[in-house]
């Protein structure tokens, strides 16, 4: 059985759409939420759904490795970050080496890195005035948006389009794909 945890910092709509998708999966189950905020709405989702959840604190996280202990007492073999914003620490990338993905909210290398998350990403790609856009799932490194990319996806940006739709286009493409991309990169090790 492969067991998931799911590291969200905010709303959890890319967290609801993994869950719900695997909900009846007969080897792949979402078994924990971790979030760095206490009062995330993924936490909520969590509840909802009956799934444990775990609220971690920035020094603890960054200055010891006790979240390896308890994601092993939760049996955790998979760490997926939809919308985590903190750097994973060396600890946690080498104990799960290939074995945590993150989504991007557009076609990395570009807008990439420190600071870009959501709205900021799609102000980006508007200012640029790029004529596409997309999503990136990749492998977790020691930096942010750098590791190997597995899987990019993309839409068309028009003239009509503002950071507002630009977002939704992209976050249809993150909920079609990411647990897709999730269950086959499980099934296929």
């Amino acid at each position: 059985m492969h067991k998931i945890a799911i590291f969200a910092s905010g709303r959890g709509s890319n967290a609801e759409k993994i869950i719900k998708y695997f909900q009846q999966h007969p080897t792949i189950k979402v078994q924990l939420i971790v979030s760095n905020k206490a009062d995330a709405p993924v936490l909520q989702l969590a509840e909802k759904f009956g799934i444990s959840s775990l609220v971690i604190h920035k020094a603890r996280f960054l200055q010891t490795n006790d979240l390896l202990d308890e994601l092993e007492s939760f049996k955790i073999n998979f760490i997926v970050l939809a919308g985590f914003l903190w750097l994973i620490p060396s600890y946690l990338v080498h104990a799960f080496s290939g074995r945590i993905v993150n989504i991007h909210p557009s076609l990395l290398p570009k807008y990439g890195g420190k600071g870009m998350y959501g709205m900021k990403v799609h102000e980006a790609v508007f200012e640029s005035k790029d004529q596409e856009t997309g999503i990136t799932i990749h492998h977790v490194n020691e930096h942010y948006d750098e590791g190997s990319i597995i899987f990019q996806a993309k839409c068309a940006v028009t003239p009509l389009d503002t950071p507002v739709t630009i977002a939704q286009k992209v976050q249809l493409l993150e909920h079609q794909y990411f647990p897709v991309i999730i269950e086959n990169m499980l099934l296929t090790t």
